[in-house]
């Protein structure tokens, strides 16, 4: 019997994603959690395995084909107990929808199939996905009731019934224009153009920077600090974490120092919950530290930085930068951030002003590093000084707490033993 696989909702408000490749031909034969396909969503790469044991008897896309969620992935031959098994673990419960046409009962229960890929998360038909942002329930908080936990049209909805009444809405950003502001400007006009879709990474960074620059009353506050001594730390100690398999990078100290302020400063740590009215204070410090790949910007993040030392931080940053290059990251990798760090420096620049990664409230870009003359002790001297810049939400934060978050910064890198000695 066939049985055709669709592109499972993922979560996360990811709706469509574009095919990579496929890991098996027609005719091959797999067995279920095989891996069968690489897809690229607004985020990150992502591997799909088979949700059954079957033979591939058809493959209806082609590398570059965006899919939305239902779409088919692929068509098996398997047996009819395997399939009927499979609706039977997710069909929609038929007295809560309305009555469809046969075939369209059918193609439902197909595509809720499709769920049981999807690892990790949340288990729930798409038909009770979209009924839980329909209402404004987080399906990730409900309890679910089904089978193996799974999450029922009844539970979203008796979720529904038992949360508190939403607090008044904090004024959001301005409204950005319904029309693009390139409507009707013909471009080769004036010469010869291409066209590329706007897809993938790429998307999802324009959508987020809008949506965050849009929200976000951003302001910017720039100081330089005397990272001589830091510079020699890390250079005395290099081999040594060579030895490990480990780059030891300034970054890593900056992250370290990071946490070790927001500590100090628990707003610098926290979210405005919009819809609450609500300052959500977390008590994890998760670091972002923002990676320039081929696909664009991504922000992989470092998880209880507290709990690591110096070395472990930059074996972390290590590895997920190169699962980032190499489209290996995992979706939960680049979740999660209370704070993150853009190491612009790298590529040069005295001065810039990242855009703060919403919901976060402040993102430290680093700047070029450069040997110059400061005033020490009264006296001229050549010293190595790194331009730091942060930029903060001011519906939450004040100029005044970011000046004293980042003179405790500057404080720990420029004393990198009483780093060791405070942080560790």
């Amino acid at each position: 019997m066939r049985y055709t696989f669709r592109l499972p909702d993922v979560g996360e408000g990811i709706h469509e994603a574009e095919i990579v490749n496929y890991e098996v031909n027609v005719g091959d034969m797999v067995k279920a959690d095989q891996i069968i396909v690489k897809v690229e969503t607004d985020k990150a790469v992502v591997t799909l395995p088979s949700p059954v044991d079957g033979k591939i008897a058809e493959i209806p896309n082609k590398p570059g084909d965006i899919l939305s969620v239902g779409d088919a992935v692929a068509i098996f031959e398997t047996d009819a107990a395997v399939v009927e098994e499979l609706k039977e673990e997710t069909a929609i419960d038929q007295k809560e929808t309305p009555k469809k046409a046969d075939a369209e009962v059918e193609e439902a229960e197909e595509t809720t199939a499709t769920t049981i890929s999807a690892r990790k998360r949340v288990l729930a038909t798409p038909h009770t996905r979209h009924l839980a942002r329909e209402l404004g329930v987080d399906i990730n908080a409900v309890k679910g009731s089904g089978k193996n936990g799974r999450v029922t049209d009844d539970d979203i909805r008796k979720a529904l019934k038992e949360a508190p009444a939403p607090a008044p809405k904090i004024p959001r950003g301005a409204a950005l224009p319904h029309e693009p502001s390139t409507l009707g400007f013909d471009f080769s006009k004036y010469g010869e153009i291409r066209r590329e879709p706007l897809k993938g990474i790429r998307k999802r960074i324009a959508e987020v920077m809008v949506r965050s620059f849009s929200t976000i009353p951003h302001v910017s506050h720039a100081d330089e600090v005397d990272v001589t001594d830091l510079f020699e730390v890390v250079k005395r100690q290099k081999p040594a974490a060579e030895e490990r398999g480990i780059k030891l990078t300034v970054t890593a100290f900056v992250a370290k120092a990071v946490v070790a302020a927001l500590k100090q400063y628990p707003m610098v740590n926290s979210s405005l919950d919009e819809e609450a009215g609500d300052i959500v204070f977390k008590n994890y410090f998760n670091v972002g530290v923002a990676v320039d790949t081929e696909a664009g910007l991504m922000v992989p993040v470092v998880k209880n930085a507290d709990q690591k030392s110096i070395l472990q931080i930059a074996e972390n940053i290590q590895k997920l930068s190169e699962k980032a290059r190499n489209r290996e990251i995992e979706l939960e990798e680049l979740r999660g951030g209370t704070f993150s760090i853009t190491n612009i420096g790298s590529l040069g620049g005295s001065h810039a002003t990242p855009i703060v990664n919403h919901p976060e409230v402040a993102i430290l870009g680093m700047m070029a590093a450069r040997r110059k003359p400061v005033v020490k002790d009264e006296q001229i001297v050549i010293r190595t000084m790194m331009p730091l810049v942060i930029s903060f939400d001011h519906r939450l934060l004040d100029g005044a707490v970011v000046a004293r978050f980042m003179n405790h910064i500057k404080q720990l890198l420029e004393d990198p033993m009483r780093m060791l000695i405070d942080v560790i």
